[in-house]
């Protein structure tokens, strides 16, 4: 499985806004209905499973990342959006020290295998250190998009 293949290339931002954990993922739910790959009545929804998984437990695994994630019957396919904050944002992460890198997953309902394949193949591409810094360090969307095609093509390789 590639990043690509669910991460929905207009629904990235190398400036995320957002200082709190709401911010955030009420910012890249903002994304995904920008994009178009999420109706906008839905977005209220989303936000609230979102932070409900949250409350559960902090989506932020450490090293300067959150994988906010959640499965909704609003979405029909796995569907992703990626967001780089400069400053960093409290994420109650698992090491204490803020997220810069933020991958939100939204999967259907039904989606067990594909939303854990997807979860499992973001957490190896984010070990690679080098990778991360190229992310958090770059300028536009464009970039970033292509960072994440290329780990996707040495992946296969």
């Amino acid at each position: 499985m590639n990043i690509s293949d669910f991460l929905c290339a207009k629904a990235i931002t190398a400036e995320l806004k957002s200082t709190t954990k709401q911010e955030v993922i009420d910012e890249m739910v903002g994304l995904l209905v920008n994009a178009g790959a999420i109706e906008k009545k839905h977005k209220p929804k989303l936000v609230e499973i979102l932070m409900a998984r949250e409350a559960l437990g902090s989506t932020a695994i450490g090293q300067g990342i959150a994988i906010p994630h959640g499965k909704s019957e609003n979405v029909t396919k796995l569907t992703a959006a990626l967001g780089i904050s400069k400053k960093g944002i409290d994420f109650d992460s698992l090491d204490g020290e803020p997220a810069y890198i933020f991958f939100l997953l939204i999967a259907p309902i039904d989606s067990a295998g594909p939303h854990l394949k997807a979860l499992a193949r973001i957490s190896r591409l984010l070990k690679d250190k080098y990778f991360r810094e190229n992310l958090k360090t770059s300028k536009d969307d464009k970039t970033i998009l292509k960072l994440v095609s290329q780990e996707d093509l040495r992946s296969m390789a």
